[in-house]
């Protein structure tokens, strides 16, 4: 299985530009068509909507963070997702409790890829690189 970290999905958000091509190419190139993410990257691309809309009180202005949301929401509903679940708490306390140290929101993808063997896609190899046993490799470069 292959996840999509919030950096390569949001590339694929935009399918159009020149990194979207290449990314899609190679995703399609992969043996591995096994292809998600998880509900961590939901909820940081919905985070940053929603606190748009909050930020402004001027309601033409939220017509495009509501936009947004709406285009998100059916992206999201093209990939499969998956949970955070109590395993995935589990192994996240353990993680940190062996001394890792990258982003809560980082180290419980990272949890949800180790859980589904999974290769995480990410541009921020080199935090995810911490966690003992993950794979994890930078498709945007």
């Amino acid at each position: 299985m292959i996840l999509l970290d919030t950096d390569h999905l949001s590339i694929l958000k935009y399918p159009a530009s020149s990194k979207a091509i290449s990314l899609t190419a190679r995703l399609a190139a992969s043996p591995d068509q096994q292809i998600g993410t998880t509900i961590i990257s939901v909820e940081e691309q919905w985070r940053g909507w929603l606190a748009a809309v909050a930020r402004t009180r001027d309601i033409q202005r939220q017509v495009k963070p509501y936009r947004e949301l709406t285009s998100l929401l059916e992206f999201f509903g093209r990939w499969t997702v998956l949970p955070f679940v109590e395993a995935h708490a589990k192994q996240f306390q353990q993680i940190r409790g062996q001394g890792v140290r990258i982003g809560a929101m980082d180290l419980k993808i990272a949890c949800i890829a180790l859980a589904n063997n999974a290769l995480l896609l990410s541009a921020n190899a080199s935090d995810f690189k911490r966690v003992p046993g993950l794979q994890v490799e930078n498709w945007l470069d």
